[in-house]
């Protein structure tokens, strides 16, 4: 393959985290949110693993994901579009039955006018304005919203009323979160008086399903858990409290592998790349990945990222370039062109973390993640 790394996503370990999420929600079904190419694990080789082992839910943000999604699975999946659409990628949405967050009239009424159109009734989830403040109905809103869509009964079908929730993974946000459940609470009071709606009520993310049960609801969003990462250390320490349990009950889905380019030996007292990050105080043998910030391996692990070949962990030094990286092999002269080498995933006893690499650099699982190019090959195992 004409690549100078590869992606491999567990199917086992997809199995063991769906069995997790599962058991945690009880009876109460979860949407796969899948966007970010999910999690940069990769739309098109994720979501048919997920249907095979059960999942008929998904979520997305924009109309690219969701043709993407839409592309990939049968026709009984659910796909909801919660960001992202534009008044032309509208029609194509409400013709194949692409549920659609409205947090502005403005999307309401390009959906009234697609349904027209194309003689499909415009499928609703309508967001509410809880305290996130960044997308949602304010109350005056959504009155008009009701009486919009109540005017149109023949042209819309309200699926969901949700709102979003600002930062339950954690502890610092909890008055925020109390806040925004009671004026969701609220609001509930004045759907439920319309008589003529039944939609499932979400609220729910990864973090909120497990610290903050009462708000599941009807449906959760479920993300980052199915990847096989709590949000945040302080929700696994949270969990794992709560069940007196010392165990991390998720797996990894990913892992992220290379090989050895090159080696070269570096006589002491040398600067090693671009600029004077790192100085060889002794004779140095180095090994040169052809990986760099372009494949998603951030210029923040400059001489911070760590690596395994042979079953050992060694150091990134130097500033990590475009395309490529060096590492340390001093200490094990016998490695050689053509060594597999592991930026996440096992090695022999060792692991290299996608949490790790927040502990080397500014970012979070997320963002390192979603910064994994899509044209890096993914490969099931």
């Amino acid at each position: 393959m004409f690549h100078t790394s590869y992606i491999e996503i567990s199917e086992s370990a997809i199995v063991k985290n769906l069995a997790f999420i599962r058991n945690m929600l009880g009876d109460v079904p979860f949407s796969a949110v899948v966007k970010g190419n999910a999690y940069g694990h990769g739309i098109e080789h994720y979501v048919p693993l997920l249907y095979k082992h059960g999942v008929r839910h998904y979520s997305v943000f924009n109309a690219f994901e969701a043709l993407e999604v839409f592309n990939h699975l049968p026709e009984d999946c659910t796909i909801m579009n919660m960001g992202m659409i534009s008044a032309d990628e509208t029609e194509w949405a409400v013709e194949n039955g692409i549920e659609l967050f409205v947090f502005d009239l403005n999307r309401l009424q390009n959906m009234l006018t697609a349904a027209k159109k194309t003689g499909k009734k415009a499928r609703v989830h309508l967001e509410l304005e809880t305290g996130m403040n960044r997308t949602g109905l304010t109350q005056k809103e959504m009155t008009r919203a009701l009486a919009l869509i109540e005017d149109n009964k023949n042209h819309f079908d309200v699926k969901g009323v949700c709102t979003h929730l600002a930062g339950a993974e954690s502890i610092a946000n909890y008055k925020r979160i109390k806040d925004q459940y009671r004026r969701f609470k609220q609001y509930l009071k004045k759907i439920e008086a319309v008589d003529w709606l039944s939609p499932k009520i979400h609220m729910a993310s990864s973090a909120a399903s497990i610290r903050y049960p009462s708000t599941r609801f009807d449906m959760v969003r479920i993300g980052i858990l199915q990847f096989g990462f709590f949000p945040t250390q302080e929700i696994l320490v949270h969990y794992l409290s709560s069940k007196k349990n010392i165990e991390d009950p998720l797996k990894r889905v990913i892992s992220w592998k290379t090989t050895v380019m090159d080696i070269k030996d570096v006589g002491a007292g040398k600067f090693i790349g671009y600029g004077t990050s790192f100085f060889t105080n002794v004779p140095t043998k180095i090994a040169l990945i052809p990986v760099g910030y372009a494949n998603g391996y951030s210029g923040d692990l400059s001489n911070q990222g760590k690596v395994l070949i042979q079953g050992k962990r060694f150091d990134v030094i130097g500033t990590v370039n475009m395309s490529m990286l060096a590492v340390d092999i001093t200490e094990c002269p016998e490695i050689t062109r053509g060594d597999e080498v592991v930026l996440i995933g096992n090695q022999g006893d060792l692991e290299i973390s996608v949490s790790s690499f927040s502990n080397y650099s500014n970012l979070v699982n997320y963002e390192l993640l979603t910064r994994l190019p899509n044209d890096i090959p993914r490969i099931i195992t």
